[in-house]
C-alpha cells in the first residue's frame, strides 16, 4: 500500500503487460498523482491491466522535468501518494526521475521504489556474456565523433558493457564498437525483449555489424559487449611499480610484495632483486 506523503518509483513491463507485478497493479490504482513518460502510453497499460486510476495522471518527461518536479514536491507537502512510471522499466535509468528523486530527498520526503523489469538485466542475462561483473553506459551519442570519443576510453573496460541503442543507429554504433573494440570482440544485440518478435543475437562484434547492415532493425535495442581481456604486466613494468613506491617512502620489500599480489606467476622476490639491482645501477657513485 502506498503511503501518504511518499515519493513511489515503480517498473512497469518492457514489453509483456503480464511481467506486471501486483504491487504495481495496486500502486496504480491508489495513487493521489501519477507521473507517466508517456500519459497514452500509461492509458494501454492500465487497459491491458484492467486497472482503473483513481488518482490524477500528469506528463512527466524530459522536456517538462523541472516544472513537474515543483508540482510533485507539493503534492507529497500535502501528504498525497505519488507515483513515477515511465514507458518501460525503471524510472531514472536512462529515464525521467532522477530530478524528482534528488529533490524529494532534499526536501526530506521519503522515497521508494517497487523494483520490476529491467532491460538493462533481461539482455545481460540472456546475452551469453559474463555477467558477474558488468557496466550500464545507456545510449552512445548520436554524432559520429563524439561517439567514438565515448568508446575509444572503453576498450579496455574489463566489465562487460551494456549500452541502450536506437535501432536506426544499431548498425552504426556496432560498426563504431567494431572499430573501437576489435571486430573479434564478443557482443550480443537483444530486441523486443519479452515481446512477440524478441530477438537475441549473439556473435563477434564483425558478425553482429554484417548482421545489422543486412536487416532492417526494428523495435527496442539492448547491446552487450563483453569487456576486455586483461593484460598482464610485464616484470619490467611491476619493477618500476615498486621503485616507485619505494620513492615514495615504502619499504623496498613490502613494495614488491604488493605488486606481486597483481601478478600472478612473479614473485615478490623476483621483484624485490630487480629493484635492488635497478637501484643499484642508478646509484650514485662517490669519488675515488
Amino acid at each position: 500500500m502506498l503511503e501518504p506523503g511518499v515519493l513511489t518509483l515503480a517498473a512497469t513491463p518492457i514489453g509483456n503487460p503480464l511481467d506486471a507485478s501486483v504491487r504495481l497493479m495496486r500502486a496504480l490504482g491508489e495513487a493521489d498523482v501519477i507521473a507517466a513518460e508517456d500519459t497514452r502510453r500509461l492509458a494501454r497499460l492500465l487497459s491491458a491491466l484492467e486497472v482503473t486510476a483513481q488518482g490524477r495522471i500528469l506528463s512527466y518527461h524530459e522536456h517538462n522535468e523541472a516544472e513537474r518536479t515543483d508540482v510533485l514536491l507539493e503534492a507529497l507537502g500535502e501528504g498525497e501518494r505519488v507515483l513515477i512510471v515511465t514507458d518501460a522499466g525503471m524510472p531514472v535509468v536512462s529515464d525521467p526521475g532522477f530530478r524528482a528523486v534528488r529533490a524529494a530527498t532534499e526536501a526530506g520526503y521519503t522515497v521508494t521504489v517497487i523494483p520490476g523489469p529491467s532491460a538493462v538485466l533481461t539482455a545481460l542475462a540472456a546475452s551469453g556474456i559474463a555477467p558477474d561483473r558488468f557496466t550500464f553506459e545507456g545510449f552512445p551519442p548520436r554524432r559520429e565523433g563524439r561517439r567514438a570519443s565515448a568508446l575509444e576510453p572503453l576498450a579496455t573496460e574489463q566489465r562487460t558493457m551494456v549500452f541502450f541503442e536506437s535501432p536506426r543507429r544499431t548498425a552504426v554504433t556496432l560498426a563504431a564498437m567494431a572499430e573501437a573494440f576489435g571486430l573479434e570482440r564478443r557482443g550480443a544485440v537483444a530486441r523486443e525483449l519479452t515481446k512477440t518478435y524478441e530477438e537475441i543475437q549473439r556473435g563477434t562484434l564483425g558478425e553482429l555489424v554484417a548482421w545489422a547492415e543486412a536487416t532492417e532493425v526494428l523495435g527496442e535495442v539492448v547491446i552487450v559487449v563483453a569487456g576486455a581481456e586483461p593484460v598482464a604486466a610485464s616484470a619490467e613494468d611491476l619493477v618500476e611499480d615498486v621503485l616507485a613506491r619505494a620513492a615514495a617512502g615504502e619499504r623496498l620489500k613490502d613494495a614488491a610484495k604488493a605488486a606481486a599480489r597483481s601478478a600472478p606467476g612473479i614473485t615478490a622476490s623476483e621483484l624485490y632483486d630487480q629493484a635492488l639491482r635497478r637501484k643499484d645501477t642508478h646509484a650514485p657513485r662517490g669519488k675515488g
